[in-house]
């Protein structure tokens, strides 16, 4: 019996696949579009509460070089 995934790991997962695409980093309000229309079953607020807690919850992962701007770590210079 296979467990199904939890919601905000894909979520996750989609926004790190993102971001990976993005080295130059995406801002909020475009990370968050790109989430919700990769899957419509995401709630919006879920996607959102884990856009906010991103650099909260992978510190090692993401950070913001600006305000609302979000960049994979290993593209830091």
């Amino acid at each position: 019996m296979s467990k199904e995934i939890p919601v905000t790991h894909r979520i996750y997962a989609k926004i790190f696949e993102l971001l990976e695409e993005h080295p130059e980093g995406m801002q909020w309000s475009e990370l968050l579009k790109q989430v919700q229309e990769s899957d419509p079953s995401f709630h919006p607020k879920t996607v959102n509460g884990s856009i906010w807690k991103l650099t909260e919850r992978y510190p090692d992962k993401v950070y913001k070089p600006s305000k609302g701007l979000f960049r994979l770590t290993k593209y830091k210079s």
